[in-house]
């Protein structure tokens, strides 16, 4: 029984030790970017404007998130912060492309296809931004995405040895945050291990030349 008892407690005592470092890390990683966070007109001299993709619906129309990504995005290149902008998404499957709807939401809204570069094979915020170092070889960004996604972008820039800032897009309260919020805290944990590490890209290619027309990655 006392073999027992000893069993249980340190079963207990692991889990109540992985839940508090889950904890620190998830608080680590939020203080340590906070500061990056910037208005747009904090911002000047910014190789490129890197929106992060999101979901898009069965008919090509775009999530309210992404969307307003997009306004962000849009708002940030009209500030003069940066005259390119990376569209940065799935577009791994034929069916379903979301950096190609990402673009023309900008064309629509006044950004020339020429100066909008899409990012293919942003499945992940961390082969994102890993692509934005080794295939577009940027040395600083401006990320666009909403408040509790930046942390963790933000942190894998840092770690990546990329100048990076973010923009924040929240602009109204999305269905299913509460859900979102709980699941960032398992993915901020999940890439400060990552980065330990730095392993390569589930897709690289070629280097793409922002100097070039945009229109050469669509």
């Amino acid at each position: 029984m006392n073999k027992l008892k000893i069993c249980l407690f340190s079963i207990v005592a692991l889990i109540i030790c992985i839940i508090t470092s889950m904890f620190i890390i998830n608080f680590y990683v939020k203080e340590s970017t906070k500061d990056q966070i910037k208005n747009i007109n904090e911002l000047k001299d910014i190789e490129a404007i890197v929106v992060l993709g999101a979901s898009i619906r069965e008919d090509g129309s775009l999530s309210p998130m992404l969307k307003d990504r997009l306004v962000t995005s849009v708002e940030a290149y009209n500030s003069s912060i940066s005259s390119k902008i990376i569209m940065s998404g799935d577009h791994t499957t034929k069916n379903y492309d979301e950096v190609t709807a990402m673009k023309n939401y900008a064309i629509d809204n006044g950004v020339s296809s020429e100066i909008i570069y899409l990012d293919h094979a942003g499945i992940s915020t961390y082969d994102s931004i890993y692509r934005m170092k080794h295939i577009f070889k940027l040395k600083k960004i401006a990320i666009v995405t909403q408040e509790y996604h930046l942390y963790r972008a933000l942190y894998i820039a840092n770690k990546l040895g990329i100048e990076a800032y973010g923009i924040d897009a929240t602009k109204a309260i999305y269905s299913g945050q509460g859900y979102r919020d709980i699941r960032e805290i398992l993915a901020r944990n999940k890439d400060f291990i990552k980065v330990l590490f730095k392993p390569k890209s589930k897709y690289l290619g070629d280097p793409i030349d922002i100097n070039a027309s945009g229109d050469l990655t669509n």
